[in-house]
This record gives structure tokens, C-alpha cells and sequence, in this order.
């Protein structure tokens, strides 16, 4: 192999090396955002989760009331 086409070669693997750590680059920004997006919506269903764990405990207890009330006062509530 010839000087020149030896740096042509050698000046296109370079080139290519460029590219692939730029593109690699890429690839490991989008997946920092993607994982920060996952994190965020891990987030929001936890708290989401929690919003519905205490309603939930508030209609239980509002029905109580409801039954107490209607037990004291001698209405008849209907099953439906």
C-alpha cells in the first residue's frame, strides 16, 4: 500500500471514529432524557397513587358518617 492511499484510509477511519462518537454522543443524550422522562412519570404515579390512597380513606370514612347518620335519624338507606 502506497503513502497517500495509506493517509487516505487513515484519514477515513478517523472520520468515521468522529462519527461514531458523535453519534454515540447522541445516543447517550437522548437516553438521559429519556431516563429523566421515566423518573418524572415514576414521580407522578407515585404521587398520583398516594392522591388516590387518601381519597379513597376519605369516601370510606364519608360513607360511615353517612351510615351513622342515616342509623340515628331512622332512614332506610337503598343497597344501589
Amino acid at each position: 500500500m502506497a503513502q497517500d492511499e495509506f493517509t487516505k484510509l487513515f484519514k477515513y477511519v478517523e472520520e468515521m471514529r468522529k462519527e461514531m462518537r458523535e453519534g454515540f454522543a447522541d445516543v447517550a443524550r437522548e437516553h438521559a432524557d429519556i431516563r429523566g422522562a421515566i423518573v418524572d412519570l415514576g414521580a407522578q404515579i407515585r404521587e398520583y397513587h398516594q392522591e388516590m390512597i387518601m381519597l379513597t380513606r376519605k369516601v370510606d370514612r364519608m360513607e360511615r358518617w353517612i351510615h351513622e347518620i342515616a342509623k340515628q335519624t331512622g332512614v332506610k338507606l337503598s343497597e344501589a
